[in-house]
């Protein structure tokens, strides 16, 4: 059995250890807002937040989760993510929203670590986080903006 938790609440799995912290998210706990990219940690469609930090699920073995603390898309709600969703909404960031999800945890942690990022800093942390639709100057904006609006609630 692999305990940990899971947007607040403790979760028990009793799954292979090698099995990717993504498929028990997914096919397990029937979480779907984190989703399958590339399985390789290259495009960040399965980005999560474990202990704190955005993660790429896909190569996160179960094993490695044990006593963790895991938070999905479904339990982000955070300021920075408020913040963030408000402003992917103002900026009509998503077009096809596959990636969406992934985009909106790293960001999230982007802002929680770094609360007035420039766009070299949006740029390098958001590298890892491939959107088709080519939505990258949206998203910087909307980063941005989530910036500001934090900054004036403060």
């Amino acid at each position: 059995m692999i305990e940990f938790t899971v947007n607040g609440e403790r979760r028990s799995l009793d799954a292979s250890p090698d099995t990717p912290l993504l498929w028990a998210i997914r096919d397990h706990l029937q979480l779907t807002g984190t989703k399958f990219g590339c399985g390789i940690a290259a495009c960040g469609a399965c980005t999560v937040h474990l202990d704190g930090n955005a993660v790429r699920s896909c190569q996160i073995p179960l094993s490695s989760v044990q006593g963790s603390h895991v938070t999905t898309i479904e339990g982000l709600h955070t300021r920075e993510a408020q913040a963030v969703r408000a402003a992917w909404v103002e900026h009509q960031v998503p077009q096809c929203g596959y990636c969406q999800s992934g985009q909106i945890m790293s960001a999230s942690a982007l802002l929680k670590s770094n609360p007035k990022p420039s766009d070299g800093d949006i740029d390098a942390f958001m590298a890892g986080n491939i959107c088709r639709c080519g939505t990258y100057p949206r998203i910087r904006a909307a980063i941005h903006e989530a910036a500001h609006a934090l900054a004036k609630e403060a």
